[in-house]
């Protein structure tokens, strides 16, 4: 039946378009309130497509932030239950100057279609609901689904934790399929076997009681500014290798099968680093491949004090503030390498110097797709035979905190089954997402879940077993 309700889908490929344009006009921005409009309208758009797919219990769930819609379809005893993950929330439009067509007002172009959130990540989304949606007006789904939308992805899933603790019945399930999590190549088929982890921490560092001016003190106090700056730079060495004592303790090594993983990209180096008008940065012992999804990295998100207004302002500022984040590898810990990095920052501050840290919740560890594990195995041969080929087993060097927090607290593997393509500006003005990739989507999903239909549900917790000794080894230790 998969190939019927394919061919229904890419038939009606124009009206899910119209769809897919009018869910992108609603401006679901999560972190400003001022959008809080936005993402209510979209959560009601939503929870009105999956009643009229012919879903029930659809509802929103409450984990004392923006809620989760959800929505279930059990109609194939003894097959599998997956949920389905995604999420609606987008990230702020700014700076709206450099947008050649307004962010909210979708605008194809090119093969392509422009707006906030048409790759990160409502076309992916719009495509598992309307697969879903498909199979159920041919008669049934080849799997048992349940839908997971999730509203705070853009600011890290502050509440997921919570939304789980709180709804476990709604989120009984023996495996997960995340339309979030895009493709790592435009010319190769790829797969994602896995994602870096993500921890945070904000460090303020004092000198002195007051502002002071620089006429007065200048010479005789310590400026925070130069004194947070020179603790930062010990973060690297000279060509860029982690020179954090104890930092990569418990990074698993990196295997032959990951290395020819990464090779098997062909990531032109030169390109890369053109493209974005940067040099090398990093451990030359590792291809630019490795340094972005297999090794961790730490990075100085932003760093302020003193007077940044217009005009000068002679001031000796007495307090300075850095936002950190810390992509991990695998099998780091994440409580582990924020309190590491607090002990190198303070081992190395100077007398009169004082620091304070804010970890931003507990962080989310890395995450691999165990090897012959049941969605890793279906989702190659979707791929290969829609493609003609097999696919690459890629990493992201993102992070997606629902595949690893999903493992920790209901054991549920992953997998990102996303259409968005690398190049394709998240985060940045002028998004977009190829019309091209809609089509192939609509053609892959079917096929996916077909596929996971035939396997027993009793698998998907065996292909999990190689996790629980990972899980293990990323205990919370705060």
């Amino acid at each position: 039946m998969s190939d019927a309700v394919a061919g229904r889908l890419l038939a009606r490929k124009g009206e899910i378009l119209e769809r897919l344009k009018a869910l992108l006009r609603l401006p679901s921005v999560s972190a400003d309130p001022a959008y809080a409009a936005g993402m209510a309208a979209t959560r009601e758009f939503l929870m009105a497509r999956l009643r009229q797919a012919g879903l029930a219990d659809v509802r929103l769930l409450d984990g004392g932030g923006q809620p989760a819609v959800t929505a279930a379809w059990t109609g194939a005893p003894g097959r599998p239950t997956l949920i389905i993950y995604s999420h609606y929330d987008v990230q702020p439009p700014d700076p709206l100057d450099l947008w050649t067509s307004p962010p909210f007002e979708p605008d194809i172009r090119d093969g392509r279609i422009y707006a906030r959130g048409a790759s990160d990540v409502k076309g992916s989304t719009l495509i598992a609901i309307e697969t879903v949606a498909a199979f159920l007006e041919a008669g049934g789904c080849p799997v048992n689904v349940r839908f997971f939308l999730e509203g705070e992805e853009e600011i890290g899933s502050p509440s997921l934790r919570s939304l789980i603790e709180r709804h476990r019945d709604a989120l009984a399930a023996d495996a997960v399929l995340s339309a979030d999590g895009g493709r790592a190549s435009t010319r190769l088929p790829t797969v994602n076997v896995g994602s870096r982890g993500l921890a945070r921490l904000d460090v303020t560092l004092r000198t002195a009681e007051k502002d002071l001016h620089s006429g007065r003190y200048g010479g005789a106090v310590r400026n925070a500014i130069h004194e947070l700056a020179r603790l930062l730079a010990t973060f690297h060495d000279e060509e860029g290798r982690i020179a954090v004592p104890g930092f990569l303790d418990d990074l698993a090594p990196i295997g032959a099968r990951e290395r020819a993983d990464a090779a098997a990209l062909g990531l032109d180096e030169a390109a890369f680093y053109a493209a974005i008008g940067a040099h090398p940065w990093g451990d030359p012992a590792y291809s630019v491949e490795e340094r972005l999804t297999l090794l961790p990295s730490i990075e100085v998100n932003g760093m302020w004090g003193g007077y940044t207004g217009a005009g000068g302002k002679t001031v000796l500022p007495c307090e300075a503030h850095a936002k950190i984040t810390m992509r991990l590898g695998p099998g780091q810990d994440p409580s582990r390498v924020q309190r590491v990095l607090c002990d190198h920052l303070l081992a190395r501050a100077p007398e009169g110097v004082t620091l304070h840290f804010e970890a931003m919740g507990g962080g989310t560890p890395a995450f691999t797709l165990a090897e012959g594990h049941p969605l890793l195995v279906a989702a190659e041969r979707v791929i290969a035979r829609t493609t003609g080929r097999p696919p690459v087993r890629a990493r992201i060097g993102g992070t997606l905190p629902v595949a690893a927090i999903f493992r920790e607290m209901l054991g549920l593997d992953t997998l990102m089954f996303g259409f968005a393509m690398p190049d394709e500006d998240i985060h940045a003005p002028n998004e977009f997402f190829r019309l091209s990739s809609l089509e192939e989507g609509l053609g892959a999903w079917p096929l996916l879940l077909t596929e996971l239909g035939t396997m027993e549900p009793a698998a998907f917790r065996a292909g999990a077993g190689g996790a629980q000794a990972e899980r293990a080894s990323t205990k919370t230790l705060l």
